[in-house]
């Protein structure tokens, strides 16, 4: 380990000066030219999609295809600042209880700036040489309809698109921008990539590319549909967030990085073959290309993404701070262990690899995992999305088989518990969601008639109807509320 003061401040021109034993990249920058414009540049994408395209450049590979990374919101503007300032590298740390190694990757050259109306970003995809545009910009900006599904194109920022297709304010509509641009100049699409943890996300990006177009120019959007490509892909490493701890993390190895990232010893990424310009190889470095997303990305979405909100929205509540935390907690981890095999894991088909039980049994281990300090406040965020995508899949499942849903209906109280605002301590629960102030309304209203949080007709649809789930909710948030959530996960596990 290295002392802070020695760490070598990261950029090109100090690769080499990195201590031994931290891998960088054996290509230059000289080598590598874009062809892929990445939206929505987080820590997950710099350890999973750029990591894969890292990997195959090492074997002197894909080297017309480096990333210029793209944001559309204002605070993507500091990451930016940060990047930029070490030339757009990135340390990737990897935790393992039995070890800790680190990596420098470089497959990124640019970070274009974040603007009103965003013209930069226009170009950028504008330009040929742009093959693929990617996303990560999380399940709740893809502006669906909550009740249907469908693409939203009655939001305000939709409609602003649409009579502003020049200058838009989204991200659908720079694309949107792009591809216009293209067509004018007599060149093809691009691929659009979605790698969010959304079921169907190419199709669902189609969907919003599509129909957002439509809104202003149906040529244009007949077109995208005919000419373009937006392939389903599975995504999946656990990557908390960087925190003071791990800035101090990649100094004590030697780095001094204002970016870096932890992560799991644990990737997946399973891509429709389905590009209109191209690809790297990502198969040869580890990535599934296959016709049957689908099958994969259920299985992941419901046992991990859905397993992630039972341990989050309950350990809010209880204080815990981690997701390993919660698995070191018997009453929660006992929690988590009897609605995946009770009422989730029945209803999820095998993939070629794995069955539902030994996906299970991996997911298990990788959130045990004591070196990963993936906070409950991350992983609870934005619930408003991740509850209806994870867990209302299987809930409508279990109903639909006449399955139990104690569980599940146990999370859904846990989760209404926790938007009200103030843990069992009696400290507070920050605003976590981009819709906080109407659950925190419905959370305390249902404090004292439960109905009020399932009613949120946006959010539960007809879930609220069902008579079974509706009095088993308001029984476990009684519970909940009167005696405390040690005691409904104690019942819980009690019963037969």
């Amino acid at each position: 380990m290295a002392s802070v003061a020695d760490s070598v401040r990261l950029g090109l021109g100090t690769l080499e000066q990195l201590p031994e034993g931290i891998e960088r990249p054996a290509y230059a920058r000289s080598d590598l030219t874009p062809g892929i414009v990445h939206i929505g540049l987080g820590n997950f994408h710099r350890a999973h999609q750029a990591w894969y395209l890292h990997r195959l450049m090492q074997r002197g590979a894909a080297l017309d295809w480096a990333i210029i990374g793209a944001g559309v919101r204002a605070y993507d503007a500091a990451m930016r600042e940060r990047l930029l300032a070490q030339d757009c590298l990135t340390t990737l740390i990897e935790l393992d209880p039995g070890g800790t190694s680190a990596e420098v990757i470089g497959p990124m050259v640019d970070y274009l700036p974040i603007e009103e109306g965003n013209g930069t970003l226009i170009r950028q995809m504008a330009d040929p040489a742009i093959r693929i545009v990617s996303l990560t910009v999380t399940e709740g900006g893809y502006y669906l309809d909550p009740t249907s599904g469908a693409f939203d194109e009655g939001h305000e920022d939709v409609r602003y698109d649409a009579a502003h297709p020049d200058a838009p304010r989204t991200v659908f509509g720079a694309i949107v921008a792009a591809l216009k641009a293209r067509r004018e100049a007599g060149v093809g699409p691009f691929t659009g990539l979605s790698c969010d943890n959304l079921q169907g996300n190419g199709d669902i990006l189609r969907d919003c590319v599509v129909g957002l177009s439509r809104l202003s120019d149906p040529d244009l959007a007949a077109w995208i549909a005919a000419e373009g490509a937006f392939p389903n892909s599975m995504v999946d490493c656990i990557v908390p967030a960087t925190t003071p701890e791990v800035l101090a993390q990649a100094a004590a190895l030697g780095v001094a990085d204002q970016a870096p990232v932890t992560h799991e010893n644990f990737r997946q990424w399973v891509i429709e073959d389905r590009f209109c310009a191209g690809r790297p190889a990502f198969e040869e470095v580890g990535a599934i290309v296959t016709d049957d997303v689908p099958i994969y990305e259920a299985m992941k979405l419901r046992i991990l993404n859905g397993g992630h909100q039972l341990l989050a929205n309950v350990g809010e509540v209880l204080g815990v701070p981690t997701i390993a935390d919660c698995m070191a907690d018997a009453g929660i981890a006992g929690f988590f262990r009897k609605v995946q095999e009770r009422e989730i894991v029945p209803y999820v088909r095998p993939v070629p690899e794995s069955s539902p039980e030994d996906y299970l049994a991996l997911v298990t281990r990788r959130f045990a995992n004591p070196a990963i300090r993936d906070t409950t406040r991350r992983v609870a965020f934005d619930g408003s999305a991740r509850h209806p995508g994870f867990l209302f899949p299987s809930l409508r499942d279990a109903m639909a088989r006449g399955g139990s849903v104690r569980g599940l209906a146990l999370a859904q109280a846990f989760w209404a518990r926790m938007c009200a605002g103030v843990r069992e301590d009696g400290s507070a629960i920050e605003p976590n969601d981009p819709v906080w102030a109407a659950l925190h309304g419905a959370a305390l209203a249902a404090r004292a008639d439960p109905a009020a949080w399932i009613g949120q007709g946006d959010l539960y649809g007809d879930l609220a109807r069902h008579d079974g789930f509706a009095a088993t909710f308001a029984e476990w948030l009684t519970l909940i509320w009167r005696d405390g959530s040690r005691a409904a996960l104690e019942a819980y596990l009690a019963e037969a």
